[in-house]
């Protein structure tokens, strides 16, 4: 794994749906009140409807753009966007598209340029099909950033987590840090989780868990950020 081109954090998750996009948005406030110039990237996503306007948007990137105070351009914050809400190399299909590995990697880098911390966030879990020889754990490579993990806390997360975290380390990269995400409002016995997780996760990434996300009514990028332990932050930072 060659030396990251930039500075920031790879933010996969345990799973699809379990908020990875609304902990990079509260990562992004979060950074931004410590007096760093932070870019969110969704690398790649899925997915897209019109607006009021008739301009076709993905969600997840319009989040993360309304969450960024540089200026960025839409597609600056998500530089490879499609229609379909599947799989990136299905809905690439679907379209008559490819997924090029180094025109993502550029533009990447060329959002990075902007900012002095960037936060790249992949799609879906950290195996996700590309193309027939490249994945999102590849793309992490290629990064070669620190990763954080989102944790959706509901059934199933311990074990989802674990094997997520040994992917992050036989792939070289280093686990900076996790955050809780109360994925499943209805999720039982979330304290004696929370607590098999810090056992075996706190140790991975040098440092507890970097903050737990309840169910939130509003889940705004401050109201998230809120619930995110700065001291900890600061430290990833520095280290």
């Amino acid at each position: 794994m060659s030396a990251a081109p930039f500075n920031g954090f790879f933010i996969t998750g345990t799973d699809t749906e379990i908020g990875k996009t609304c902990i990079t948005a509260g990562l992004t406030h979060a950074f931004q009140q410590l007096g760093c110039r932070v870019a969110p990237v969704k690398s790649l996503a899925a997915g897209q409807t019109p607006d009021a306007s008739g301009q076709w948007v993905n969600e997840d990137v319009a989040q993360l753009h309304a969450a960024q105070t540089l200026g960025l351009r839409m597609e600056e914050v998500g530089p490879l966007q499609f229609r379909e809400p599947c799989a990136p190399h299905i809905a690439a299909r679907l379209e008559g598209r490819s997924i090029d590995r180094e025109a993502l990697l550029t533009a990447i880098a060329a959002t990075a340029a902007r900012a002095d911390l960037t936060l790249v966030e992949g799609v879906g879990g950290f195996r996700v099909p590309l193309t027939d020889t490249w994945d999102t754990a590849d793309l992490a490579v290629d990064l070669g950033l620190p990763v954080v993990l989102v944790v959706g806390l509901r059934l199933g997360c311990i074990n989802h987590a674990l094997l997520t975290a040994e992917a992050i380390r036989a792939r070289g990269l280093r686990l900076a840090g996790w955050v809780a995400n109360t994925a499943d409002p209805h999720q039982p016995h979330v304290a004696d989780n929370l607590s098999a997780l810090s056992a075996r996760l706190d140790p991975i990434a040098g440092g507890p868990c970097w903050g737990h996300v309840p169910r939130l009514t509003d889940p705004s990028p401050a109201a998230v950020a809120a619930h995110l332990q700065q001291p900890l932050l600061l430290n990833a930072l520095k280290a």
